[in-house]
């Protein structure tokens, strides 16, 4: 998720590019996907049938906003996450309505995490500040973790 234009915002595509790219963390069944602001996209997707969704975004700095830029957060997303969720922008990404209008479209919210990062830069301008940047191999291994541990645990994922 995110929007590369926008400096920090930049993360999630770069995450999803750089695990693409990484051979070495190929994980069967793993599909990096770059869905920048296209929710529609994701919701069709997800419309197939996934079983475990991992997205990489940018996040608040937490309830005290005492994070640091550059931190990670791994939140696991539930159905209860999801009620009063905004209405679905076919031309814009909202994942919380995408995810939100899954079940109208004739989905479920399969097992869903996000590993965020707190960003240090949301104007407008290409690349990741320094300490974002520095969190993105952390936030590659986060998300072949949560892969991993879904598959260990005997369902297929995709």
């Amino acid at each position: 998720m995110g929007n590369f234009f926008l400096r920090d915002d930049g993360f999630g595509p770069e995450v999803a590019r750089r695990l693409a790219g990484d051979a070495d963390r190929a994980v069967p069944g793993m599909l990096a996907v770059d869905y920048g602001i296209r929710g529609m996209h994701l919701a069709y997707d997800l419309l197939a049938g996934v079983d475990l969704l991992v997205l990489v975004d940018t996040v608040p700095p937490g309830p005290n906003g005492s994070a640091a830029p550059g931190s990670l957060r791994v939140l696991r997303v539930g159905r209860e996450d999801l009620d009063g969720a905004a209405a679905l922008d076919p031309h814009g990404m909202d994942p919380v309505a995408v995810l939100g209008r899954l079940r109208t479209l004739g989905g479920e919210l399969p097992r869903t995490y996000v590993v965020g990062c707190v960003p240090a830069d949301l104007s407008e301008g290409v690349g990741l500040t320094g300490a974002v940047a520095a969190a993105v191999p952390r936030a590659m291994t986060a998300v072949v973790d949560l892969v991993t541990d879904q598959k260990t645990e005997g369902a297929p994922c995709a």
